[in-house]
């Protein structure tokens, strides 16, 4: 289940929000670096994906409120290494390239790296999903003035600053937040580029035009949010 993964750079914890993933995550949590927690947060899977989590070594997290945002916070309180990364467990991203996403931030370069998702093969990222995610940052350019070119989910920072941003949302705005809140505490944000793949089983959020739209709205509302001081209680 390990990589045999250079063991000189910094410990992490990552978070893998997961409904139904069971098909992919023993090809996920094979791509963990050694050394690393996989926490799996489960939220409300019935086709025993925690199970299949649990047997492969992961922690495994349950969390009953429905949403990608409580999924990904149930996680973050769960960490305990210093440096915190999020990353789907739908076979799309590969665990593996977050060491050198922890390495960059360690080493001071950025406070929050975003890895920026690059299609590997067709339908790997639909239009409708790809047209929104421009839009959003669009938008977050004018919101905060930071230039990025993909909101997606890979990322990695220090547990103390992801926590003291006090991230409120917990559906599909989640990511979004964590950005908008962290440029308004002035942390370094980053991206870097990502080879993106067709994921295992279907799409929750942009593998439908109204997935897509709902994800949107809530990430709207959060782009509409005034600055909020980071160290409010969670």
């Amino acid at each position: 289940m390990i990589l045999p993964s250079d063991d000189s750079g910094p410990r992490a914890d990552i978070v893998l929000p997961c409904l139904d993933e069971a098909a992919a995550l023993p090809g996920v949590l094979a791509r963990v670096p050694r050394g690393w927690r996989a926490v799996v947060v489960d939220n409300g899977s019935t086709d025993g994906s925690a199970d299949v989590a649990r047997a492969l070594g992961a922690t495994v997290v349950h969390e009953p409120r429905r949403g990608f945002g409580a999924a990904c916070h149930a996680g973050l309180l769960a960490c305990e290494a210093e440096f915190v990364c999020f990353c789907d467990c739908d076979g799309s991203l590969d665990p593996a390239l977050l060491t050198g996403f922890v390495r960059r931030v360690a080493d001071g370069e950025c406070d929050l790296l975003l890895g920026r998702r690059r299609p590997q093969e067709r339908g790997a990222w639909p239009a409708h999903a790809r047209a929104g995610n421009a839009a959003l940052s669009r938008m977050l350019h004018r919101r905060t003035g930071l230039r990025l070119r993909d909101l997606g989910p890979m990322r990695a920072g220090r547990r103390a600053d992801l926590l003291a941003l006090g991230l409120t949302d917990r559906r599909s705005g989640y990511p979004l937040q964590m950005v908008v809140r962290a440029a308004d505490a002035g942390l370094r944000v980053a991206e870097t580029d990502v080879p993106y793949l067709a994921r295992t089983g279907k799409s929750k959020v942009t593998g439908t035009w109204l997935g897509t739209w709902h994800a949107v709205r809530d990430m709207r509302a959060v782009l509409a949010e005034p600055p909020v001081p980071a160290g409010v209680p969670q």
